[in-house]
């Protein structure tokens, strides 16, 4: 492949996501034209108290057991760090990479800004984001693919590219999960090299893990939403489950941050004719400011803390050394190079 063909696919990927953010913003604008913003208003502020706080309780769990993928993530490469260390990246790291989109960019960084400094080599950091990229993709693609079992054959009948999509997202996750299983299986204990590093092939057991780890991850997350929209629509939990989970990786794989647009556009494609498409988008938006904007608020503002903190120690450290030893003093750079010659 020549150097043009590389960049022009490299383009391709980064427009890939403003053209599905439009496409997803046209289909919104057409499921909502018929409402007003008070409409989308009043069912935001009507949701019930009880299913907010449980929500909120949901979406704690959700970000723990995300935490979790740092903490397998750290088996994997053999690292150990305190348990408040990996919980905080981990949460942090997700609560960035799912508002920010780009998980390896916008999650990895602030992850190799932590590890770096708990002493953990960068190499094994770049093992440790790879490692949770593929529980992530492993979990929601084994969600996906029962989702696809769940949700009914129906449910996407008005579109027929709404239906090839789900048809193909349950090959394209069916597949991923055989051949990782596979690959597992084949060339457990062996390593892939990728440039300079080197990658562990896991474990069929450890496989499963990353599977069980995901799947939870995925269940959480739709239980901050089933509680946001449970007052406005009556539907099956088994339903409801697979359908946000085949919204969600649609929104993942559009390259969206967030999957702002795809992921309602999809979800509210599915919804009946009967219902009131405003509640839903009002659930929605629910959904988004507690799973999405409130975690970013409160591990953010950890991350702030923990920082203020780790420089007035430094400062302290700095003062103490000041008094214990005052008489050394370091050499101005012109005695140096007078020195040197």
């Amino acid at each position: 492949m020549s150097v043009k063909t590389k960049r022009f696919f490299k383009k391709l990927i980064s427009y890939a996501g403003f053209f599905f953010f439009i496409v997803a913003a046209g289909m919104l604008y057409w499921q909502l034209r018929n409402y007003s913003l008070m409409d989308i208003a009043r069912a935001l502020w009507h949701i019930p108290f009880v299913n907010l706080v449980l929500a909120c309780v949901a979406c704690f769990f959700g970000y723990l057991t995300l935490s979790l993928y740092d903490y397998l993530a750290l088996d994997y490469v053999g690292r150990k760090v305190s348990w408040w260390k990996w919980m905080l990246a981990g949460m942090l790291g997700f609560a960035i990479s799912n508002n920010a989109g780009h998980a390896v960019v916008s999650g990895g960084a602030i992850r190799y800004r932590l590890y770096t400094r708990w002493r953990v080599p960068g190499s094994d950091i770049i093992k440790m984001i790879t490692f949770s990229g593929f529980t992530f993709f492993l979990g929601y693609a084994a969600m996906a693919a029962i989702g696809y079992f769940l949700v009914p054959r129906d449910m996407f009948a008005q579109s027929a590219g709404a239906t090839f999509g789900v048809n193909g997202l349950f090959i394209v996750c069916l597949s991923v999960i055989l051949a990782y299983y596979a690959i597992a299986t084949m060339f457990c204990g062996k390593s892939i090299r990728i440039g300079e590093i080197k990658f562990q092939v896991p474990s069929i057991g450890a496989a499963l893990v990353q599977t069980f780890l995901g799947l939870m991850d995925a269940l959480c997350a739709g239980l901050v939403l089933y509680f946001c929209i449970n007052p406005y629509i009556d539907m099956p939990f088994g339903i409801f489950i697979g359908l946000y989970v085949i919204a969600n990786v649609a929104g993942v794989f559009s390259q969206v941050p967030g999957g702002i647009g795809v992921f309602e556009s999809v979800f509210m494609m599915a919804m009946p004719e009967t219902a009131d498409k405003a509640s839903v988008f009002g659930a929605l938006l629910a959904y988004r400011i507690i799973y999405y904007v409130l975690p970013l608020i409160g591990v953010g503002g950890l991350f702030f803390g923990y920082e203020r903190w780790l420089r007035a120690r430094m400062k302290r450290w700095i003062e103490e050394a000041k008094q214990k030893i005052p008489h050394i003093q370091l050499p101005h750079k012109k005695h140096k190079i007078e020195n040197e010659k």
